[in-house]
């Protein structure tokens, strides 16, 4: 079954390969440049997953997370953390502020699909 999933990175080539990835196993995609534009993308449209990067300018993926978390649209909905950040920190600030799952870049593909469908 096809899923709506917002992708939120400040990586053009980022979005680019996890879009692919996402895409190529029949995912509806839509992109944001960063936090904010993330906030801006959500506007009352379903999603079943967003993955989101952490270090991020104008506003990075933990407020991101706390802000999405805060719209009763979205307070279920799964996001998965996608970043160069592996410390354990980092990713109990993540959990605590709702995320999912935790996945460090770089990743294989088929980690990020396996984590979409547990996820979804």
């Amino acid at each position: 079954m096809s899923k709506n999933i917002l992708i939120i990175d400040d990586s053009a080539s980022v979005r680019q390969v996890v879009g692919m990835a996402l895409r190529g196993a029949g995912h509806q995609v839509v992109e944001a440049v960063d936090g904010k534009d993330g906030l801006a993308k959500l506007n009352g449209q379903k999603f079943h997953l967003i993955v989101c990067d952490v270090n991020m300018p104008v506003m990075d993926g933990i407020s991101f997370l706390k802000a999405a978390k805060q719209q009763p649209a979205y307070k279920f909905t799964p996001i998965l953390m996608l970043t160069t950040e592996s410390g354990a920190d980092k990713k109990q600030e993540g959990k605590a502020a709702g995320a999912k799952a935790w996945l460090v870049k770089p990743f294989k593909p088929e980690v990020l699909l396996s984590a979409v469908t547990k996820l979804t």
